[in-house]
């Protein structure tokens, strides 16, 4: 699938002086995973309840799976699916009777809301806890039935916010595969996380920062880009020639991780290990150049410092 399932222009959204969303443009491919990157506050949340009909936008213009945003929400909303940050289900009904309770309100007949139910509680592993009650379910659990309820009505395109904040890392895993067979099978999945890992997981990611889109591309793209820009330092004294490193204007970033010291560079260099020894000018450092990660494109993408 190789349609354009949303096309944005200047889209803004306000709140009162607040500018959440400021001017983005987006053009995203239909059966894609595209991800959303940003800190709390970027603006993620904001941009995708707009972009799926439930706020109003202030500014611009969207167009969702052909469809004009905001005039004809309602007609779009019964080809999405939503699936909150927060487990948004009823806890005192069952697996099954949430599943009952949310393909009665898409319209279900019996025969075709019992085939469908059991079809997705054998899809995501529910179906030996079917008359389990929401509340008594695990984190990864109801993640599952999450997906299960905004996945119902097979919907061409499924909006995803932080869906992994509250599972651990097995579940997250897990989860992200079963996203991976929506997508092959032609379901546009927009998914915002602040996690690097599930970040790189997508087909296409856009950065956002304090409600501006700051890059957007592959991973692989957006990281190929700092080729010549990240550097490691192993030796002693490590947050001491952070201290150094970091009052030195070609540097915009240091970070430590475990037994090495991770330098961002502000523009390419021929030889950028060489040229950072030579600043510091300790010989006893082992310094070499690294393979970028999307954390160095984060922090080379907007204002944010990663110094820790």
């Amino acid at each position: 699938m190789n349609d354009v399932a949303i096309h944005a222009r200047g889209l803004s959204r306000h709140f009162g002086d607040l500018v959440a969303v400021n001017k983005v443009d987006l053009e995203i491919p239909g059966g894609q995973i595209y991800g959303f990157l940003g800190p709390n506050g970027s603006g993620k949340t904001t941009l995708i309840r707009t972009l799926c009909g439930l706020l109003t936008p202030t500014a611009g213009e969207i167009s969702i799976l052909g469809l004009n945003i905001p005039a004809e929400a309602e007609t779009l909303r019964r080809k999405i699916g939503y699936m909150t940050q927060k487990f948004s289900l009823y806890d005192d009904l069952t697996v099954e009777e949430n599943m009952q309770f949310m393909a009665r309100i898409y319209g279900f007949g019996k025969h075709q809301r019992r085939e469908r139910i059991n079809e997705l509680l054998d899809r995501y592993a529910l179906a030996p806890m079917r008359h389990r009650m929401a509340a008594a379910m695990s984190g990864g659990q109801r993640q599952r039935l999450a997906l299960a309820v905004a996945t119902l009505h097979s919907p061409a395109l499924l909006f995803l916010d932080e869906p992994t904040s509250a599972v651990d890392p097995e579940n997250r895993r897990e989860f992200w595969e079963k996203l991976f067979d929506l997508s092959d099978a032609g379901t546009t999945v927009l998914v915002s996380t602040h996690y690097m890992d599930e970040a790189e997981r997508c087909h296409q990611l856009a950065i956002l920062e304090t409600g501006h889109l700051r890059k957007h591309g592959t991973p692989a793209t957006l990281m190929a880009e700092l080729d010549a820009r990240v550097v490691e330092i192993s030796g002693k004294n490590l947050r001491q020639v952070k201290a150094r490193a970091l009052q030195l204007p070609q540097v915009q970033s240091a970070a430590q991780q475990g037994l090495q010291l991770r330098i961002l560079l502000r523009h390419a260099s021929p030889d950028p290990a060489q040229e950072l020894g030579s600043l510091l000018g300790d010989t006893t450092l082992q310094i070499k150049t690294a393979r970028p990660s999307l954390e160095d494109v984060f922090v080379a993408s907007t204002a944010g410092d990663i110094n820790a």
